[in-house]
């Protein structure tokens, strides 16, 4: 803009887009954490044909904006169907609330055979790893 003869700069930049409800297509920071003591579970996704509801479960954490700061959603989702199982928002990150969202899962449907997500501390985390091996999962 400056080179077409706008006098702009990057915070003015920033406050236009803001005001707009615009953002940036520019990579995002990493946001998947591996705890201190994080154990790498192996991909059983590879190569595997998911055929049914039930065989594979998977869950994210989404991160949305509001004017005081975040919020975060957890979902858990059947692979197959696409179907959103159950879901929790929570004002802080700790692992309770992905907790949360699969005891709820598994209190209304059958257990997977795999439960898929991105290896984050809240889900590598002893709460969530004992819920998944007390449902043999």
């Amino acid at each position: 803009m400056i080179r077409k003869g706008y006098n702009i700069n990057r915070k003015r930049v920033q406050r236009l887009m803001r005001l707009m409800g615009l953002e940036s297509i520019a990579p995002r920071k990493r946001t998947t954490v591996p705890g201190k003591d994080h154990k790498i579970y192996p991909y059983l996704l590879r190569g595997l044909e998911v055929n049914y509801s039930n065989q594979v479960w998977c869950s994210d954490i989404t991160y949305i904006r509001l004017r005081g700061g975040f919020v975060y959603l957890t979902v858990v989702m059947d692979w197959y169907s696409r179907y959103v199982l159950s879901w929790e928002i929570s004002v802080t990150m700790e692992e309770n609330f992905c907790v949360s969202a699969l005891e709820r899962s598994l209190r209304c449907y059958s257990p997977p055979e795999i439960f898929n997500t991105d290896q984050g501390s809240q889900y590598t985390g002893s709460a969530f790893t004992g819920v998944l091996k007390h449902h043999g999962i």
